[in-house]
Parts: C-alpha cells; sequence; structure tokens
C-alpha cells in the first residue's frame, strides 16, 4: 500500500486504538465509557507480541505497518494505546512518515498524557513507573517528565513477567503473588519516597487487586485508561477538524492478527463484555 492508497480514502472513520496484544483494550473501554457516541477500531497484532523486549526498529516497523492499516480503512485518529509503542515508535511516525502518508491526519501515545497528570496525582513528586523492560529501557517517562515535570523524581522499574501472568489467565492465581511482591518491592527500595505507582502497561489493571494488596495503603496506583480517556476528550474538543472526521454510531470493532478465537475470549476478559473479531494480514 502506498500512500496514494491512503490519501484516496474516505475522508470520515472510527478512532483506531493499536496495541501490540490485549492490554490496550483497557484503555479502549474507558474510551467509549466516556466518549460512547464516537465509532472505534481496535487493533491487536497479537501474532507478533510482545513488543515488550523487541529492538526499537523492530517495534518502529510493526507499529507504523498497523497505523497503515488504520489509516486504510478511514481513521483520521490513531490512539496508540501501548506503552511500549509510544514510547519506542510515537516519535518516528510523527515526525518521519505522518508528513509524507497524510499530514491531515494523527496519531498520539499515551506517555505525555499520565505524564501530564502527575502533578494532580503526587505530592511528594516521587513517582514509580512500572512497566515493560522496552518501556522502561527507553526512559520514556523520564524524559517526558524532565520537559513537563522538572522537579520530579521518576523510577522505573521493569516488570517481565507480569504480562506472561495476565495472558496466560494467572492474573489472579496464588502463583502471581510471588512475582507481584518481588517488583513492588524493589520499586520501593529504589525510592522509599514514591507515593505514586504508575502502571506503565496496559495489562497491568487486571493485576491491580494483587498490586494493591502489596502495596503500602498510603501510596497512590495509577492506572492509565481514565487518564488517557480524558486526555481524548480534551484532544477533540480543541481539535474539531479531527472531531469532524470521527464518526458517530457508538460501535466498536475488533481486528486481530492471531486467532479469532483466541482474541476474542481473551478480549472478552479485558473488555467485560463479548467480543467478535476480524482476522487481518499485515
Amino acid at each position: 500500500m502506498d500512500t496514494s492508497d491512503i490519501n484516496t480514502m474516505a475522508s470520515g472513520g472510527p478512532i483506531g486504538v493499536f496495541d501490540s496484544g490485549y492490554g490496550g483494550l483497557t484503555i479502549l473501554r474507558e474510551m467509549r465509557h466516556l466518549l460512547p457516541e464516537y465509532d472505534y477500531l481496535y487493533l491487536g497484532d497479537n501474532a507478533r507480541a510482545p513488543y515488550g523486549n523487541r529492538s526499537f526498529d523492530l517495534v518502529y516497523r510493526f507499529t507504523l505497518q498497523s497505523v497503515k492499516a488504520l489509516f486504510e480503512r478511514g481513521c483520521a485518529l490513531v490512539i496508540l494505546a501501548c506503552n511500549t509503542a509510544s514510547a519506542k515508535a510515537l516519535r518516528s511516525i510523527q515526525q518521519r512518515d505522518l508528513p509524507h502518508i497524510d499530514p491531515s491526519r494523527r496519531v498520539l501515545g499515551i506517555i505525555r498524557p499520565t505524564v501530564e497528570a502527575l502533578d494532580t496525582l503526587s505530592v511528594s513528586g516521587h513517582v514509580g513507573i512500572l512497566g515493560t523492560r522496552g518501556t522502561i529501557g527507553s526512559r520514556s517517562y523520564e524524559l517526558e517528565a524532565a520537559k513537563l515535570q522538572p522537579d520530579f523524581t521518576i523510577t522505573g522499574h521493569a516488570c517481565p513477567m507480569w504480562v506472561p501472568l495476565v495472558e496466560n489467565g494467572e492474573a489472579d492465581s496464588p502463583g502471581a503473588d510471588f512475582f507481584v511482591k518481588k517488583e513492588v518491592d524493589a520499586i520501593m527500595t529504589a525510592d522509599p519516597a514514591i507515593d505514586t505507582l504508575v502502571l506503565g502497561c496496559t495489562h497491568y489493571p487486571l493485576l491491580l487487586n494483587k498490586i494493591k494488596q502489596y502495596t503500602p495503603a498510603n501510596i497512590g496506583i495509577v492506572t492509565q485508561g481514565r487518564i488517557v480517556a480524558d486526555s481524548l476528550a480534551d484532544y477533540l474538543r480543541r481539535h474539531p477538524e479531527i472531531s469532524s472526521r470521527c464518526t458517530r454510531g457508538g460501535n466498536a470493532s475488533f481486528l486481530t492478527t492471531e486467532s479469532i478465537d483466541r482474541f476474542s475470549d481473551m478480549a472478552s476478559i479485558f473488555m467485560g463484555e463479548h467480543v467478535d473479531a476480524t482476522h487481518i494480514e499485515l
């Protein structure tokens, strides 16, 4: 598909939501709750997940392919509902690719709105970020905070076992306790002044009960779904030229690069409702 194919597509379409797997569904769920009038098209690149341990180049290439696929289906706005893709691919796509593909379309991530909200969430200015190796290794939260919240101390910590626990249906199992406690203890030891923990991976809300169990009661735990949904609502208010290109039918559709049966089963857990998916090749 070349850029002329994209530019000749209809100007109106759903809001595109992309993740390497299922976690972005926790973002989509909050978007639909806050902005139910819009149509949404979710694309999970489940066949190539997880992205967390992949190189910057691979994450960029895979993410760009998915963004183009959503553009091809009429999306004028795509949300990268994935911390790893936001950390490793967003800036390159915005600066390098969008001007050539279609400068009137937009691709947004979820790290910046999360960092923007920190000053309303933390009193001490000491914030912990729990994420995948890819997100933590990119230091994207620290870099954004240096620009937006320069007085804050950001401590990142990778939790490599948490996504497999969620995707293997073990989030509520006794076996999850060891891995959750281990990582929470580690980040609190790294900076005992932390008063806010950000779940910097969209899978992690499914571990929220376990995380709360092993986190001191005075520590706030922040999930990204509502923050991103609020940021999207604000963005659409400030950019009516984009909002007008997002169709309003209250519908949500789902695409996956993997088995539709597996995706539908897992997505139904994340969404809290039955989900039917369509297979896509990238």
